[in-house]
């Protein structure tokens, strides 16, 4: 990075690094890191950007639309190697993210879909981990989860005014595959198997 980038703090961003990734599948606060580490906001958001630019990380943002009060601001961050998360749910979200948005890539370079990746999420802090639109309309959404096959209200919540088609519960337990109040709960590796 150096040989490519002016970067004149390096420790500092090297710490940035180091605090990534315990802060992944959460919203991005540069404020937060900025107090953290005792750099400037413009610091951080420019180590942000050049860590995302090498692939180390990348963003959710989160979907807009007036009839779900959405919040319009911060990302969620995730790794590109979520090897390195140790909290097990964050790191099975951003393993099912990665996928996500390898498959939205697919769509975009190769179908020559419009699709994007967003995350959930309302002003009530009522929240769904992920949501994929083709030409900015909804197409399906995705909550992770460990092991519970109830699904989450706030999947119908989303689903009921924004009109989501397809809507899934994955979940880390294998050999799951059944529908409940119009969500399929799914096991991660079938859910995977069938986006490519």
């Amino acid at each position: 990075m150096r040989d490519v980038e002016n970067i004149k703090d390096i420790n500092s961003m090297k710490l940035l690094g180091d605090l990534l990734p315990s802060r992944a599948s959460s919203p991005l606060s540069i404020n937060n890191l900025s107090e953290d580490l005792q750099v400037s906001h413009r610091a951080i958001t420019n180590w942000l950007n050049i860590l995302e630019v090498f692939y180390y990380m990348f963003r959710v943002y989160p979907y807009s639309s007036k009839k779900i009060r959405s919040i319009k601001k911060e990302p969620k961050l995730y790794l590109i190697d979520w090897s390195e998360i140790e909290d097990e749910g964050a790191r099975f979200e951003n393993m099912i993210t990665s996928q996500l948005l390898k498959f939205v890539q697919f769509l975009y370079e190769i179908e020559g879909y419009k699709a994007d990746l967003y995350y959930l999420r309302n002003v009530d802090k009522k929240e769904v981990d992920f949501l994929v639109t083709i030409n900015s309309k909804p197409w399906f959404s995705v909550e992770t989860k460990m092991s519970d096959k109830t699904p989450s209200p706030n999947i119908t919540y989303f689903k009921e005014r924004l009109k989501i088609p397809f809507n899934y519960q994955v979940i880390k337990e294998d050999n799951i595959d059944i529908v409940k109040d119009d969500t399929r709960v799914i096991s991660a590796g079938k859910f995977l198997s069938g986006l490519v």
